[in-house]
């Protein structure tokens, strides 16, 4: 099989140092695939886990990344949405089953295929045993099908919008699923990569949205997005004056947790729902106080291909965007170091110019 040569930034093995420069070779694009040039490219959290092997299935070696905008550069002779130029985006899945009832309903990010959806990098969602492997958007260029390619509208600032594709969608979708109307009072907690694209596209949707973190400190940034309040929430205070008040909670933390004080945020019939890494409890759910109230505690798995594509129109026609900074790929390690030490509020984006520049 014909391959094209790529070069990206990954790690080789399993005690993870640091990721540095290496070739490997994809795939040519097949009839129903296009060739992308890699522009920018997203940081997102799961990365540093997925390289770090913090969820024990990783496979090696590992480019990760899958918040990514580029152009077309070739396309199979049976492409028929994209062609030479366009510039399209790739999100967190490059393929799933197509054929079972998830598939069907245009919800791949929940295909129920024996291997699930095929991630951007990583192999499949399920590992079957074969080591299959995928290298992500760390790189010059990316192989996909046609059918996992979204279209970018030019309202959209390229340098900013990669986030969209993986913080965007993850936010997006649970408001989108649950009803999200003008008027619903929304709390968004944890204003970080994530948190800070829910509070603006619930902002945009109509809802009272109401930012709910940790600390004084991003209580202003908060307010810019569109928060109409903020909740610090270790004070036990002014979360006690806010039971019962919310009609669905966005729950974006990524670390260990206790649920329970935030369910009782939730008015009669609301629904607190957990996104991005679903981080496991620090205590029990109470279930006197899920029942009393009857309320519904609720996870979410970023989106749909369809889905992703309403997003970044939706973020168009909103002016929506990540708060992002603009790094070169040698300075990733840095801005993972940043990362872990909590130094980041939003989200790094990688010029990839950077990468075709440098020589392996």
């Amino acid at each position: 099989m014909e391959t094209i040569k790529a070069k990206g930034y990954g790690t080789s093995g399993s005690i993870f140092n640091s990721l540095s420069i290496m070739e490997f070779e994809r795939n040519a694009p097949k009839e129903d695939e296009v060739l992308i040039d890699v522009l920018y490219c997203g940081v997102c959290h799961s990365d540093v886990h997925q390289v770090k092997n913090d969820w024990k299935n990783t496979i090696y070696p590992c480019v990760p990344g899958h918040e990514i905008i580029g152009k077309v550069t070739a396309a199979g002779s049976g492409v028929t949405k994209f062609k030479v130029g366009d510039t399209v985006g790739v999100g967190c899945m490059i393929d799933s089953c197509g054929v079972c009832p998830a598939c069907q309903e245009q919800l791949e990010n929940y295909c129920e295929g024996p291997v699930s959806w095929t991630a951007t990098y990583n192999g499949h969602m399920k590992p079957d045993g074969s080591d299959f492997n995928t290298y992500g958007g760390y790189s010059t260029n990316l192989v996909v099908k046609e059918s996992f390619v979204l279209r970018i509208p030019d309202a959209l600032d390229i340098a900013a919008a990669a986030p969209i594709l993986c913080a965007g969608i993850t936010t997006y979708s649970p408001l989108k699923h649950w009803g999200i109307k003008p008027g619903d009072k929304v709390g968004v907690v944890g204003i970080g990569g994530l948190g800070h694209m829910g509070v603006q596209i619930a902002a945009a949707m109509g809802a009272e949205v109401t930012a709910i973190t940790r600390t004084e400190e991003k209580r202003e940034a908060a307010q810019t997005l569109g928060a109409k309040d903020v909740i610090i929430s270790e004070n036990e205070e002014e979360m006690a004056a806010h039971e019962l008040k919310f009609d669905f909670i966005l729950n974006t933390i990524p670390d260990p947790y206790d649920i329970n004080k935030y369910i009782n945020l939730l008015k009669r019939d609301g629904t607190i729902v957990a996104v991005g890494v679903l981080a496991p409890y620090q205590a029990p759910t109470n279930n006197m106080e899920v029942a009393m109230h009857r309320r519904s505690v609720a996870g979410s798995v970023i989106g749909g291909i369809a889905e992703t594509q309403e997003v970044l129109d939706f973020c168009a026609e909103h002016g929506i965007l990540p708060n992002t900074e603009l790094i070169k790929i040698q300075d990733i390690n840095k801005a993972y170091d940043k990362m872990l030490d909590e130094e980041v509020r939003f989200r790094y984006v990688i010029d990839m110019q950077s990468l075709k520049e440098e020589e392996v």
